[in-house]
């Protein structure tokens, strides 16, 4: 990738450092807590803890050049102040605090960062991105790894450990495991069903589908106190191993889990860079958070493409690209600022779109498209099922009108003369000030991800296989 001989030579350093050369390290953790509001953030140690299995990363590409994340952690050498890893990363409380909750109540989040285990001191460095979004220190705190309050114990088995396909050394691939979640002990068989068919889907869209032999596959299917997941604007609470459910910040499709400590335990007994929670239910649901992990609602119609949109979110900070009656709870953005998303502009200056080696010649800045056609297709949609639910509508029967209005809504999508021309089609990232590289791509509507979009996942494929 880019840098590459700086790479090579920061490599160099931390295998030296990390004590690698001999043996991969362990994999450190530290668990913390994440308090504040709109105005006030703050961070606490919770505990350190050396985790069951050594460090699944790369060793070669210790450091993180691609500008991903609303957050970005160091861990630097204390005496020399040498970064020895990095990764950009996003969290959940990161998306609270731009609710309109966080302007009048405080909360906190359980948040863990894992590294290679050092063999000396270390520094570990939190930045954020500030109102221009670039990076600025927010926390730090030191580690010694010689500390004896550093926890050592292995958590309970989850049970065992799926290998659902091996393509090499954790080392030297994306490993990428599943977390069954709702599943009882008498529902464990229908966990690995849904784990493989799960993972198959994820294959069959590009660019997964060409970079398959760079993933390693786990899974881990534990039982669960109770089946299903819960829902709080039905008054419906299911006690599940992480906490997932839906409503969250008073999203009724957004679901997420939220016991990160159980999270941490169970998936600590497979390798892992990325996650994906399984969650044993038909509901209309998902989330994705960039670094933490990908959720997704299993026995939904379309819960395959439905995850796949996710896990661009999670996998590669993918933004959305939809905008018009956005059901999110998000705040706007009072400034016109340029998004780190790699999928996203604010096309400040056209001259230099982020993307612009893909974009043809002959396509203007901004790109028209049949956006009339868009909107008329889904503005009625959310109302339509609001009422439907009022009249007592089955699941079925509304999975059967989202079904018919996407089916319109591609139509519109899929028209015009630059329907497949990569460009700065006006509407992404919940507002009409943002632009995004085409007209189709599954982070708005579809069944692909964009010629842009694509890019951006290979780049993390690249960043986390191969040396």
């Amino acid at each position: 990738m880019r840098l590459k001989n700086l790479v090579v030579t920061i490599s160099s350093f931390v295998v030296a450092a990390l004590g690698a050369v001999a043996a991969t390290p362990p994999t450190m953790r530290l668990d913390y807590f994440h308090t504040g509001n709109a105005t006030q953030e703050l961070f606490s140690v919770d505990r350190i803890v050396i985790e069951p299995l050594p460090w699944p990363g790369n060793p070669s590409k210790p450091i993180d050049a691609t500008n991903r994340g609303t957050y970005f952690f160091e861990v630097k050498d204390l005496s020399s102040q040498r970064v020895l890893y990095s990764r950009g990363f996003s969290s959940i409380y990161g998306e609270w605090v731009t609710t309109d909750e966080a302007k009048k109540a405080n909360r906190t989040f359980h948040e863990s960062l894992r590294f290679p285990a050092p063999v000396g001191p270390v520094q570990i460095v939190v930045k954020k991105r500030d109102a221009q979004n670039a990076f600025r220190e927010v926390w730090s705190t030191n580690i010694d790894p010689h500390d004896k309050r550093i926890d050592t114990s292995k958590p309970p088995s989850p049970g065992p450990v799926l290998t659902l396909e091996q393509n090499g050394d954790p080392a030297q691939k994306v490993d990428l495991l599943f977390l069954g979640e709702g599943y009882t002990g008498a529902e464990q068989d229908k966990c690995k069903k849904d784990v493989r068919r799960l993972a198959e889907g994820v294959f069959t869209f590009s660019p997964f589908k060409e970079r398959r032999k760079d993933f390693n596959l786990w899974a881990i299917c534990t039982p669960s106190p109770d089946s299903g997941v819960s829902h709080p604007s039905r008054g419906e609470y299911r006690n599940t191993l992480f906490g997932s459910q839906f409503d969250v910040f008073g999203t009724e499709r957004y679901a997420l889990s939220f016991d990160n400590r159980a999270i941490r335990s169970v998936a600590s007994f497979a390798p892992y860079d990325v996650m994906a929670i399984v969650m044993n239910s038909k509901e209309y649901g998902n989330g994705g958070i960039f670094g933490l992990y990908a959720t997704v609602s299993i026995d939904f119609p379309s819960a395959i493409r439905v995850f796949i949109h996710e896990f661009g979110h999670h996998f590669a900070d993918l933004g959305d690209e939809y905008y018009f009656n956005a059901n999110v709870a998000y705040a706007p953005t009072i400034a016109r600022v340029e998004p780190w998303e790699p999928n996203i502009t604010a096309l400040l200056d056209p001259r230099n779109l982020k993307w612009k080696a893909l974009v043809l010649p002959d396509t203007p800045i901004p790109t028209p498209w049949p956006r009339d056609c868009y909107e008329n297709s889904i503005r009625d949609t959310p109302i339509r099922i609001q009422q439907m639910r009022a009249d007592g509508a089955t699941a079925e029967q509304i999975a059967a009108y989202r079904r018919q209005a996407r089916e319109t809504t591609e139509h519109c999508l899929s028209d015009g003369p630059y329907a497949n021309k990569v460009g700065a089609f006006q509407g992404a990232m919940y507002e009409d000030k943002y632009y995004r590289p085409q007209q189709r791509c599954i982070m708005l509507s579809g069944d692909r991800f964009c010629a842009v979009c694509q890019h951006a996942i290979e780049e993390i494929v690249d960043l986390d296989s191969r040396p």
